[in-house]
């Protein structure tokens, strides 16, 4: 896998990504995301780590079912809430704003929806956020901004062998991509390196989903982003190309076994972690060093060398 950024993927519209970033859901946080929120959620109970603060990276695509399960498992922490794109923002404000006669409001902390501390949180959570990103080198590097030194992001995104059975589907019948590429999770294990985290742990799995219909399957892939690929289709498609698509799709179908007559495509998830540990400050002749850095190793007793 390369790892010059120019040669690796994600191949993506930097103009179609962020279209899609201000773009709200139809209804509430995809049914996949959620699922795979949940299996995130679960992977908490292995890290010893017990944070005070933590924020919430984009709920209403990232799920807001699981940012309801990690406040129920760190109920003492302050929970935050970001929306990086404010067309976003109102909405999901509404939805996890628990109303003044509502049990939730005594079901702990509830969420803020300002700033983070400038300190940072001790965990930053981003739930399939990673693989749409235009510039995702850009956003690991914001996240390990936003985690406190000693804290921890929990993210998880999309892998290479996700549709594969929609994308050679579309190359056998000579159309264009029908995706952009996803990155390897060893590749995101040297971005956050690079960024400045430590010790990662990336882990994969993959799920399998299936439909009774062609134009069941195209709704919900609809749901979980859209296609960013340069090279996509340049301009609208006709009711012909629409039904040529349902009927390769149909012909996909299991034949025989529980999933007779379903059409199955495959997702891989990547799972990835990391701490933030304190910052080290380089022997040279002369170091610059942020207020943010100095407080927190004067914090630590230490001059971080």
């Amino acid at each position: 896998m390369a790892t010059d950024p120019a040669q690796r993927p994600p191949t993506i519209d930097s103009a179609a990504a962020s279209r899609w970033s201000r773009l709200a859901p139809a209804q509430n946080s995809p049914w996949l995301h959620e699922e795979i929120g949940r299996r995130m959620e679960d992977r908490l109970q292995w890290i010893t780590a017990k944070p005070k603060t933590w924020a919430d990276w984009s709920p209403l695509r990232g799920g807001l079912e699981a940012h309801v399960l990690v406040a129920r498992r760190y109920a003492g922490a302050t929970p935050y809430v970001i929306e990086p794109d404010a067309a976003l923002a109102e909405r999901t404000t509404g939805l996890l704003t628990a109303p003044w006669w509502s049990a939730r409001r005594w079901q702990g902390a509830q969420p803020r929806f300002e700033a983070p501390p400038e300190d940072g949180v001790d965990l930053l959570w981003a739930n399939m956020a990673l693989h749409m990103a235009a510039d995702p080198e850009a956003l690991i590097k914001r996240w390990h901004r936003t985690v406190a030194t000693d804290g921890f992001l929990m993210f998880s995104c999309l892998g290479p062998d996700t549709v594969r059975e929609l994308r050679a589907l579309y190359a056998r019948l000579g159309w264009p991509p029908a995706g952009h590429e996803f990155t390897d999770m060893h590749d995101w294990g040297d971005m956050l390196v690079h960024a400045g985290f430590a010790e990662p742990v990336m882990d994969m799995e993959r799920v399998t989903l299936t439909w009774a219909t062609p134009e069941a399957a195209l709704a919900e892939l609809r749901t979980l982003g859209r296609n960013l690929h340069p090279a996509r289709f340049g301009a609208l498609r006709g009711r012909k190309w629409r039904g040529d698509l349902d009927a390769a799709l149909a012909a996909t179908a299991n034949r025989g076994g529980p999933d007779d007559g379903r059409i199955a495509l495959g997702f891989e998830i990547i799972y990835g972690h990391a701490f933030k540990p304190a910052p080290r400050v380089a022997l040279a002749p002369e170091s610059a060093v942020s207020l943010r850095e100095m407080r927190s190793m004067l914090q630590r007793g230490r001059p971080g060398l």
